[in-house]
């Protein structure tokens, strides 16, 4: 098809529009009203640490079929490091107990009859609730669905379900949780992986593809924000950017890939999710002497505020989902709570702070409960010539990277079509 392909936003969900239009041979102008590409899965140097740092701890697992494709396509596909096998690290620092869930490779689920395999204190009859995640459950809360209670909840359900949904788990869209299941445990281990990009996520994820959009003489223009859609006659006629108004030719076709906030501004009328949780991320320096190669990459927390604890060559990182009660915290304190959490988890001296940074996200995603998920739009919209991306429209998983990228997919297909 000839005209332009205006993709507006350079989050993941833009790039992944744009990358597979370049591909396809569309003309492509990526618009981004900020002054660096990437959205929410950006990296930066951060002088207090002295070293460049991640703004939040983003985990993908190595059956997310968006996340392969889309590093395959910017050649980035050796930027995720992780185990050979799915092993997860816990630790309950309520009593010390510590273990590792490991799943077998295949879809059989032979790993729940191996007591040093499952979750202590469950057995394999436990399980059976998994089953519960295989069909939908249209409009269902996970505790109208499930139990919510017992060890393989408080020890497994709940922590994992609480970083995949960023909401309380109990409140959290059963169908939402079930289709990360489907994707992934379901498949076996080798679908459930964990991967973390590779050395940061703008290596893994931005500079690829700003430089493979480059090659393809995709038009990047950084700092340059949407004010205004004109419409006439059922389609989008002009774009009136920060720096000047697009009239915009009958071939012309714009993926409107924004937050959920401004694209109901540009679109009036346009329901979307109005309710957000928080993420507050802690990075720690490596106090001198810790070894950490010898430490697990990445471990679960039980009864501890620091909810996932990961390792790098040179910091220590800590992730907390769903983390309205304590985003408004003083930031030192926030420090002190959850480097005491870190200090337990690795055997490390809880009063010698280092250096540390925190990273809020206030509106980090939006809630992913059965409401929210009903106000998620679909890519298609009432402008003949205009569609949607973004992990908050309506993709079938909760706001992550595989449901930004998904939608980045389905956006392209459409401005094709």
């Amino acid at each position: 098809m000839t005209g332009v392909v205006h993709v507006v936003g350079a989050g993941l969900a833009g790039l992944s529009a744009a990358t597979i239009l370049a591909e396809r041979g569309e003309r492509v102008i990526l618009s981004e009203a900020a002054a660096q590409a990437g959205g929410r899965c950006r990296s930066y140097f951060d002088p207090q640490l002295g070293m460049t740092i991640d703004n939040g701890n983003h985990l993908v697992l190595s059956g997310n079929r968006a996340v392969q494709a889309y590093l395959k396509r910017i050649g980035a596909s050796d930027r995720l490091a992780g185990p050979a096998k799915a092993d997860f690290a816990f630790a309950d620092l309520r009593d010390g107990a510590r273990w590792r869930m490991r799943p077998s490779d295949g879809r059989i689920p032979w790993w729940i009859f191996q007591k040093d395999r499952r979750v202590p204190g469950t057995t394999a009859a436990d399980y059976a609730v998994l089953a519960a995640f295989m069909s939908r459950h249209p409009g269902k809360r996970m505790d109208e669905v499930i139990i919510c209670s017992g060890p393989l909840w408080e020890k497994m359900l709940r922590p994992v379900m609480l970083a995949v949904l960023n909401t309380d788990p109990a409140e959290g869209s059963m169908d939402l949780a079930g289709a990360v299941v489907r994707e992934s445990l379901a498949l076996g281990g080798m679908a459930s992986r964990p991967r973390i990009a590779e050395p940061t996520l703008a290596a893994a994820f931005v500079e690829p593809a700003l430089a493979y959009l480059a090659g393809k003489g995709v038009e990047v223009r950084l700092r340059r924000s949407l004010k205004a859609i004109a419409q006439d006659a059922g389609r989008a006629s002009s774009l009136t950017f920060s720096d000047g108004e697009v009239a915009l030719g009958p071939d012309d076709r714009v993926v409107l890939a924004v937050a959920p906030a401004p694209a109901q501004t540009l679109l009036p009328g346009l329901d979307a999710p109005d309710d957000f949780r928080a993420i507050v991320n802690a990075h720690f320096a490596l106090p001198e002497g810790f070894d950490y190669r010898a430490a697990a990459s990445m471990t679960g927390l039980i009864g501890a505020v620091a909810e996932w604890v990961f390792v790098f060559h040179d910091r220590i990182s800590v992730t907390v989902s769903g983390a309205d009660a304590i985003v408004d915290q003083d930031r030192e304190a926030l420090a002190r709570t959850l480097w005491a959490d870190v200090a337990a988890t690795l055997g490390l001296d809880e009063t010698a702070l280092p250096v540390w940074q925190i990273v809020k996200e206030k509106r980090a995603t939006f809630a992913a409960t059965p409401a929210q998920d009903a106000k998620r739009p679909a890519a298609r919209t009432a402008l003949a010539n205009l569609v949607l991306a973004g992990d908050w429209t309506r993709t079938g998983l909760p706001a992550t990277i595989e449901g930004a990228l998904r939608s980045g997919e389905t956006a392209a297909a459409l401005a094709v079509r």
